[in-house]
């Protein structure tokens, strides 16, 4: 079996793999295969020994944050495997030659969407629970209200202030992507009066404060307005944006809202029927750390802290050992570590998913000793996943 990056044409038939993994239709194969063979982002591809492409993945590259530090990131997709090869393990055979090259190339974390937690934890990663979904009816917002100014995007106008919006709002966030206006733009993308897809902007005084884009999902008896994208600019952006949902009392007959996991609804609203409000914690994402110095340079310490951490990882070789981390870098060390962890267990850690408490109930994370600077620096952060990939 061949392991290699995809170039050209290639890069089309991994394309029509994914087309038949993932029971798409493929309406223009002609552009689709300019798109295919223009695309930058690494595609990774396994060939049988007759030449045949079996099986496929791509390597998205971005840059995320952790503790506010930029990161680049890379975001696994498109993983998919013709059925005829199925079981043959091409899918393990990218990962071994995929990661190894992540952390040459200066990847710090990688982070993927599962269809199974249990298959992509043989390789190194781990979930990470980051959002609430909250269903509830419009008479839950009675009592909210915004007086401020409401704008609808239409196709061709300006994104500018919807991207510095979002990218003030997520600047506190870990994982969180860093969007340009095209990044911005997908997102909006859509027309209201076809596709039933709403995006408003909210202003107070003349500033942009907070934004909502959201889609109707039919149901009977009444539709249900399901909110895909938001970001506020303060309490009162947020405030903004319930005042704004319980205008449509007449319109919905429920809402469903997501937000960050450290913002809970059910501790912050309003209601005499806030008993009314359902809720549904979902784990659809998951992270591995790719280079652990870089992550742990990057996560924010106590001023004068060190601790001496050991991190075992099967896959990449380069990302096994035991370091001395201070608040002025992380450098090798022969000492006996405070703290030993997989990969797994760390990148839940640096991504603040889970606080160390929370990782010793894992069979992979051991406290030696320094339990207390461990428990100041991996404690659980907001953490925002906004960007499909």
């Amino acid at each position: 079996m061949e392991i290699r990056l995809l170039s050209g044409e290639e890069r089309f038939q991994a394309r029509l793999i994914a087309t038949v993994a993932f029971h798409m239709r493929m309406e223009d194969p002609e552009k689709a295969r300019e798109e295919s063979v223009q695309e930058t982002c690494q595609h990774w591809g396994a060939f049988h020994e007759d030449g045949t492409l079996t099986a496929a993945m791509i390597n998205h590259q971005f840059i995320s944050r952790l503790d506010g530090t930029p990161v680049r990131n890379g975001g696994i997709g498109g993983v998919s495997t013709l059925p005829e090869y199925r079981m043959e393990g091409g899918i393990r055979e990218i990962f071994l030659k995929l990661l190894p090259h992540a952390y040459a190339d200066g990847e710090v974390i990688s982070t993927l969407y599962p269809f199974s937690h249990s298959f992509y934890r043989k390789f190194g990663y781990e979930t990470v629970c980051w959002k609430n979904v909250y269903e509830f009816a419009p008479a839950v917002l009675k009592g909210y209200a915004f007086h401020g100014k409401a704008k609808l995007w239409k196709q061709g106008d300006p994104v500018n202030e919807w991207t510095e919006l979002y990218n003030r709002f997520a600047s506190s966030f870990n994982l969180a992507i860093s969007r340009d206006d095209e990044r911005m733009e997908k997102h909006l993308k859509g027309e209201y009066y076809k596709d039933r897809k709403f995006c408003y902007l909210l202003y107070e005084d003349g500033r942009p404060i907070a934004y909502l884009i959201f889609q109707d999902v039919r149901h009977d008896p009444q539709a249900i307005l399901e909110v895909k994208d938001l970001a506020w600019d303060g309490p009162g952006g947020f405030q903004a944006i319930l005042g704004f949902l319980a205008r449509f009392s007449a319109d919905y007959g429920a809402i469903r809202l997501f937000l960050p996991r450290d913002v809970e609804l059910m501790s912050l609203i309003r209601s005499p029927l806030a008993y009314d409000i359902q809720k549904t914690t979902e784990q659809n994402y998951m992270v591995r750390v790719v280079n652990a110095v870089k992550a742990l340079e990057a996560i924010r310490k106590p001023e004068g802290c060190s601790f001496v951490i050991r991190v075992s990882d099967e896959l990449i070789p380069e990302n096994s050992g035991v370091w001395q981390v201070t608040g002025d870098g992380v450098c090798p060390s022969d000492l006996e570590p405070d703290l030993s962890v997989s990969e797994k267990a760390l990148g839940q850690l640096v991504t603040g998913a889970v606080s160390l408490s929370e990782a010793l109930y894992r069979d992979d994370t051991v406290v030696m000793k320094n339990q207390e600077t461990l428990e100041q620096i991996f404690v659980r952060k907001p953490i925002l996943v906004e960007d499909h990939f």
